[in-house]
C-alpha cells in the first residue's frame, strides 16, 4: 500500500443518508439562496484553514506517482505528453515550460483556424508565465503545464463571455475558484475555449451556427464533438493543451470526453468550488477535468477539489482522499490487479448486440473482468427508473437556470440567443412542477444508493443524466473505436465522494488497453476555416434535444 493510501476507499466510510439528508437541503438551497447550511457528511475533525488547505493541495501534487517517465513515442513531441510526462521531463530538466508553452501555441497556430476551440488565446500572457515558471521552483506536477480553460470559469481580467450575448463584454476581477487553484499549482492558462451558449449546447456562436468541431473528424462539422465543453474537449483532443476543464450539468464532461477519446472526470456535488462559475443550475453544476487519462484526470482534481468559503456546497465534506495514488496501477508479479477489489454493476443490455459500440462494450467487460479484483454483477435498474430519470422529471432544473436570469428575461430576450427556448420554459414552470420534480429526485436518489449499489461498488452507464441529477461521481473513458475511426468512449458511476475508487478502475483497465494514448490525424493541410455566415446552424429541433 503505498504511502498515505487508505487501505479502502473513501466510499466505504460515507453514510449514504448523510448524503441524501444533504441533497434534500440543497434542494431547498436552490429556492432559497446559497446562503443555507447544507449538513455535514464529513467525519468529525478539526477543519482545515485555507492555508493547510493549500498546502495539502501542494503536497498531495508532489506525491511521486505524480510523476511518469515518459512513453518513447511521446518524447518526440511536447504537445503529445500527459500531465505525468511533462511534470517528469520538467523536473528533470530536459523540458522547460517555455518549450512546452511554445509547442502548444504552435499547433494552436497552425490548426485551430480549423478546430475553432479556443475564443480566446492568452499568447503573450501564457508565454510570460512559462518564462516566470522556468525561474521559480516547482511547485508540482503542474508546474508549467499548459491548460485550455471553458469560458464560464471567472478569469482575472480576461474576458469571460460563457459564449453568449449577455456577458459579450464582462471581465472578471478574480478567477474562479478552481482556476486560482490550477494556477497555485503552477499552471499556465493557454486561453479561454468556445463552450455551448450559457452551456446548453454544443459550441455554436450565440445565435446558434456551429463553431467547434470534433478533432477526430474536423472536415466534418456534423459530427457531434459533445456539448457544452466543446471547446476544451477539442483543444485536448487535437493536442492544443495538455488538459482542460469543463463544466456538466447534463453530460458537458462525460459528452465530449467519450466523443474525442478522453477521459473527462465529473466530481461529486461540491467536491470542486463552482464559486466564480458562470451558473446554469445551483443542484446541478460540476467543475471538472478532461483529460488524457485517469492519472492525469486526478492530478487535475487534486489541485481543484476542497473545501471553499465561497461556495457552501462545497463544506462539510470528507477530506480530498490520496487521488493520484488511486489513479496509479497496481501489479503484482507483473501483472495488474484492482487497487481495491471492486464489483462493478452491468446494466441490462448493456453489452446487447452487433454494433460497433455493442463488440467494444463487451471486449471492454471482458478485459475488466480479467483483471484480478474486479467482480462483474448483472444489476436491475431500480423501479420507475425511465420515468424518474425521464424529460419530465430531469427538466426540473429549468427554473433553477431561469430564475437568476429574470431581469434579462424581462428586458430582452435577443441576450439569450439559440437557447432562449428553453430559457422561457424553466420561466413559465410551476412552483407546483419544480416541488414535484424534487421529490421525485429524492426517491431516485434513495433507490440509487440502496437498491442499486447494494449490488455494486460501481455502476456501467450509457447515459450521464441520472448521475447529473443526483450529484453524484461519474468517469468517462475510451474503450474502442468505430470502423471509421471515431472513438467509442463509456461511463462508470460511482457512490458519492467515490472519485478514488473510479480512478482506480479505470487506471487498470488503461493499464491493460491502450485506447487513451490513441490520437487523432492532424488536419489535411487544405482545410480552410469556414467563415461563420457559410456554417451550418443548429436547428430549434436540434437544440430543444440538446437542452433537454
Amino acid at each position: 500500500m503505498a504511502e498515505g493510501m487508505s487501505a479502502e476507499p473513501l466510499d466505504r466510510s460515507i453514510d449514504r443518508r448523510a448524503f441524501l439528508a444533504r441533497a434534500a437541503v440543497l434542494a431547498t438551497a436552490s429556492a432559497a439562496g446559497a446562503t443555507v447550511a447544507l449538513p455535514s457528511v464529513a467525519t468529525a475533525g478539526t477543519p482545515r484553514s485555507t492555508a493547510g488547505e493549500a498546502r495539502r493541495r501542494e503536497q498531495a501534487l508532489n506525491r511521486p506517482n505524480a510523476y511518469v517517465e515518459p512513453r518513447p513515442e511521446a518524447l518526440a513531441d511536447p504537445t503529445e505528453l500527459t500531465i505525468a510526462e511533462a511534470a517528469w521531463l520538467i523536473r528533470a530538466g530536459r523540458l522547460t515550460p517555455q518549450r512546452l508553452v511554445e509547442a502548444y501555441l504552435g499547433r494552436i497556430s497552425a490548426y485551430d483556424g480549423i478546430y475553432q476551440a479556443f475564443n480566446l488565446v492568452l499568447a503573450d500572457a501564457a508565454l510570460a508565465a512559462a518564462r516566470d515558471a522556468g525561474s521559480r521552483p516547482r511547485r508540482g506536477a503542474l508546474h508549467g503545464i499548459p491548460l485550455a480553460i471553458k469560458d464560464n470559469y471567472y478569469t482575472e481580467g480576461v474576458r469571460t463571455t460563457a459564449n453568449s450575448f449577455l456577458f459579450q463584454d464582462f471581465v472578471p476581477p478574480y478567477d474562479a475558484t478552481a482556476v486560482a487553484r490550477l494556477k497555485a499549482g503552477g499552471a499556465i492558462v493557454l486561453g479561454k475555449t468556445q463552450m455551448g451558449p450559457l452551456a446548453t449546447t454544443r459550441a455554436t456562436t450565440p445565435a446558434g451556427v456551429i463553431t467547434t468541431v470534433n478533432a477526430w473528424a474536423p472536415t466534418n462539422r456534423s459530427v457531434d464533438p459533445g456539448g457544452s465543453s466543446t471547446g476544451t474537449a477539442t483543444s485536448v483532443a487535437g493536442r492544443m493543451a495538455t488538459s482542460g476543464i469543463g463544466t456538466q450539468t447534463g453530460g458537458s464532461i462525460t459528452a465530449p470526453s467519450n466523443a474525442q477519446n478522453l477521459t473527462g472526470l465529473k466530481p461529486t456535488m461540491g467536491r470542486v468550488s463552482a464559486a466564480g462559475v458562470i451558473p446554469l443550475t445551483y443542484t446541478r453544476d460540476h467543475p471538472g477535468p478532461l483529460a488524457r487519462d485517469a492519472r492525469d484526470a486526478a492530478i487535475m482534481l487534486t489541485a481543484m477539489a476542497g473545501a471553499d468559503p465561497a461556495d457552501p456546497r462545497s463544506q462539510g465534506l470528507p477530506d480530498v482522499p490520496n487521488l493520484i495514488d488511486a489513479a496509479t496501477p497496481v501489479f503484482h508479479r507483473n501483472r495488474v490487479k484492482l487497487r481495491w477489489n471492486t464489483r462493478i454493476g452491468v446494466l441490462p443490455g448493456f453489452a446487447s448486440g452487433t454494433s460497433a459500440t455493442a463488440l467494444a462494450r463487451q471486449a471492454y467487460l471482458a478485459q475488466l473482468a480479467a483483471i484480478p479484483g474486479v467482480t462483474l454483477v448483472d444489476v436491475p435498474l431500480p423501479n420507475e427508473w425511465s420515468v424518474l430519470t425521464g424529460g419530465t422529471f430531469n427538466n426540473i432544473r429549468l427554473p433553477e437556470r431561469s430564475e437568476p436570469f429574470m431581469p434579462y428575461l424581462r428586458t430582452d430576450l435577443r441576450g439569450f440567443g439559440v437557447s432562449l427556448t428553453s430559457w422561457l420554459q424553466g420561466a413559465l414552470l410551476g412552483g407546483n412542477e419544480f416541488i414535484t420534480g424534487q421529490r421525485a429526485k429524492l426517491v431516485l436518489m434513495e433507490r440509487v444508493l440502496g437498491d442499486l449499489f447494494d449490488a455494486c461498488d460501481v455502476v456501467v452507464q450509457t447515459d450521464p443524466v441520472p448521475f447529473d441529477i443526483l450529484g453524484l461521481p461519474e468517469i468517462a473513458f475510451p474503450i474502442g473505436s468505430t470502423a471509421a475511426g471515431m472513438p467509442i468512449g463509456t461511463i462508470l458511476g460511482g457512490l458519492p465522494y467515490a472519485e478514488d475508487r473510479l480512478l482506480s478502475v479505470v487506471a487498470a483497465y488503461q493499464a491493460v488497453s491502450d485506447w487513451h494514448h490513441r490520437r487523432p490525424a492532424d488536419p489535411p493541410a487544405a482545410a480552410a476555416r469556414m467563415r461563420v455566415d457559410e456554417a451550418p446552424r443548429l436547428t430549434a429541433e436540434q437544440v430543444a434535444e440538446l437542452t433537454q
